[in-house]
């Protein structure tokens, strides 16, 4: 009897189940269709806050796909921002490479592209526009700090072991929002130096920003498909997966909460 009732009040605690709906949206920047995959959870009525979710190099894949439905299951309005446009996927390193390198190189077109997508996410129907954010792994974290420096209104941005270089550091003193930087602390693709130079950015922005390192982590820490092998700079680390994403919800938590 007592195992029945501890189960029973097991269950009358648990959250009610999140109905994920999910669909392929198209949106324009310029004369570029872009293809974006948006998440929300049909269960809740009433607008919500929204995140905007920015791929890695190899652009909107299944798993930043999951990340957006994982955010829907939270209680967000969450869109998979498309950087190259409709049916640029690419198939190897080499391709990714030079596609995430024209960015690199052309940031206001970069801004652009993530501009487009913020603007569609903000026009949902669900979307309270005045509560978004935005999250970037790798190549996507340099985008969703970019985003933040072109004065995008933005209330958080989360970059996951993502680049922190840009050419226009002093354009740090348009950013509205919160920043978290989630990093590998053993990471070699963004080295120190990166680092410094990035935490002087922000200070002599005035930012409101943290950072946290991760140790025995290095690039890549929340990719499945990086492999566990340390020594070749990109890898998966189970522990630093976990606690980047519960820093992440804290982190929402604290600029989503109501004035």
């Amino acid at each position: 009897m007592r195992t029945l009732l501890t189960a029973l009040v097991f269950l009358f605690l648990l959250p009610l189940t999140a109905q994920v709906k999910v669909e392929t949206v198209e949106y324009r920047e310029g004369e570029t269709v872009l293809q974006g995959y948006l998440a929300y959870d049909a269960s809740r009525t009433g607008k919500r806050p929204a995140v905007l979710v920015v791929h890695d190099w190899m652009g909107v894949t299944e798993k930043t796909k999951a990340r957006a439905e994982q955010l829907a299951a939270l209680g967000y309005v969450a869109l998979t921002a498309d950087i190259y446009g409709k049916g640029v996927r690419p198939s190897n390193r080499q391709e990714a490479s030079a596609e995430a390198g024209k960015h690199y190189r052309d940031r206001q077109l970069f801004r652009k592209r993530l501009r487009a997508g913020l603007d569609h996410l903000a026009a949902q129907t669900l979307t309270d526009a005045s509560q978004l954010a935005v999250i970037g792994y790798c190549f996507g974290g340099a985008g969703a700090l970019e985003l933040a420096r072109s004065g995008a209104p933005v209330k958080g941005v989360v970059s996951f072991h993502g680049s922190l270089n840009t050419p226009t550091p002093a354009d740090a003193k348009n950013i509205s929002g919160k920043v978290l930087v989630l990093h590998g602390a053993d990471d070699p693709v963004v080295p120190p130096e990166e680092v410094n130079a990035f935490i002087k950015e922000m200070r002599d922005a005035g930012v409101d920003w943290q950072m946290i390192h991760y140790g025995n982590a290095v690039h890549s820490f929340t990719d499945r498909s990086a492999g566990n092998d340390n020594s070749r700079g990109a890898a998966y680390n189970e522990a630093a997966d976990r606690r980047s994403w519960e820093a992440m919800k804290d982190f929402f938590a604290e600029i989503f909460r109501s004035e």
